[in-house]
């Protein structure tokens, strides 16, 4: 049976696409692949249809066979689990990957996205008063996890070792948003080291691909960014929350 990702170009949406791509240059033989790009601008993730598919409301969501699922690092685990491959190791050595899989769900993403909101999303929203301490806030904690994944990525070429897994998989997105996050990652050599090297894996440099304008799958023009700055902003606002 085919596997259907509902998906959007933002660091959770490209774990996903990052996680597929990957597996195809493991040579694991997947399903045909049916994307649908979800339009965040306009809502679509509000609408009935989707929320049949994930009450959460968010993206990414997978169906597979009969299962059905929203978060990425779930997503992430479950396609690790059917397809088998060194993305996922055997034995005790998955929990070391696990663990750092859910450090990212619970701290790197959270810390970076929030930071994200305040720096380029919520100008509008919010006075330079009330973003003063949240912003403070997420940028101390996003430099002491720098510090803390600095640390670990000492002495090893990926997260857990030698090998490239699902914990890669699922910090790289929110990493490489860090200049539109304005969370400097440059005071951390280890972390930069890590950073070059998996964005030049060609399995990674497809998956970011998805969802990018044409041309731009690299390096998004002014306009593009304009366009999510503004789907960002719609996304953050307490408005998103009525629906």
């Amino acid at each position: 049976m085919s596997i259907e990702l509902w998906t959007a170009p933002t660091p959770n949406g490209w774990k996903t696409s990052i996680m597929l791509e990957e597996l195809i240059e493991q040579g694991v033989q997947l399903p045909d692949i049916q994307v649908n790009t979800v339009n965040l601008l306009q809502g679509e993730q509000f609408s009935d249809v989707y929320e049949k598919i994930n009450p959460n409301q968010k993206i990414p969501a997978l169906k597979h066979n009969n299962v059905c699922l929203m978060e990425s690092c779930a997503i992430l685990q479950y396609l690790a689990e059917a397809f088998p491959s060194s993305l996922m190791p055997e034995g005790d050595d998955r929990w070391d990957v696990l663990q750092w899989v859910y450090w990212q769900a619970a701290n790197l993403g959270p810390v970076f996205g929030n930071k994200l909101s305040y720096t380029r999303y919520l100008i509008n929203e919010t006075s330079e008063l009330q973003r003063e301490h949240p912003l403070e806030r997420f940028s101390k904690e996003a430099q002491r996890l720098l510090t803390v994944f600095n640390k670990q990525l000492e002495g090893k070429k990926f997260i857990t070792g030698e090998l490239f897994t699902i914990a890669d998989i699922a910090v790289f997105p929110w990493v490489r948003a860090w200049k539109w996050c304005k969370i400097d990652i440059t005071y951390h050599e280890n972390v930069v080291r890590w950073f070059e090297s998996v964005s030049l894996r060609p399995g990674v440099q497809r998956g970011v691909a998805y969802g990018a304008p044409k041309g731009e799958e690299q390096q998004w023009s002014k306009k593009t960014k304009k366009r999510y700055a503004s789907s960002g902003a719609v996304i953050a606002s307490n408005e998103s929350t009525e629906n």
